[in-house]
């Protein structure tokens, strides 16, 4: 939830998120994951940090178990969490104009001093290049997500 402490993921989240993993493989079903995110809880110091490989370990786990997560990535879906476990989905998807990006546009142009695209790090410039699988608007998810969970369940 963007709206609390910027989404930021913290010991507590990167906990669920591992028993939802290990609960998803051991039930045989398909993880979904949605995210609003700035990233990393800065406030908590190393222990958030330590979220990043330990939700990474857990989306091994799943898929060694032989198990699918699809990933739904709202705005913004950025840092920490872009960089750990919502980039690994089996299936991966945005909302029109989500920020999928390790940094905002604005800290990359100051720090390379280089002029950006207008859809610089947005959903849309994302599936251009091959980062996600679809664009798919908030009101039409559900279907789709349902429509995967049904295609992954038939799948084992």
């Amino acid at each position: 939830d963007f709206a609390f402490m910027g989404g930021s993921m913290g010991r507590v989240v990167g906990e669920k998120f591992t028993r939802a993993c290990e609960a998803a493989a051991e039930r045989h079903v398909p993880l979904v994951s949605v995210t609003a995110s700035g990233g990393a809880r800065m406030q908590e110091g190393i222990l958030s940090l330590m979220q990043l490989p330990k939700t990474v370990c857990a989306v091994e786990d799943l898929h060694d178990a032989g198990g699918a997560m699809i990933s739904v990535m709202a705005h913004p879906t950025t840092a920490g969490v872009l960089a750990s476990f919502a980039s690994l989905g089996d299936v991966i998807v945005a909302e029109p104009g989500a920020l999928l990006s390790f940094t905002g546009p604005r800290v990359v142009q100051q720090t390379t001093r280089e002029k950006l695209p207008d859809d610089f790090g947005l959903a849309e410039s994302n599936y251009r290049f091959g980062h996600l699988d679809a664009i798919v608007p908030r009101p039409e998810l559900r279907d789709y997500v349902a429509r995967l969970l049904r295609l992954f369940g038939n799948a084992g």
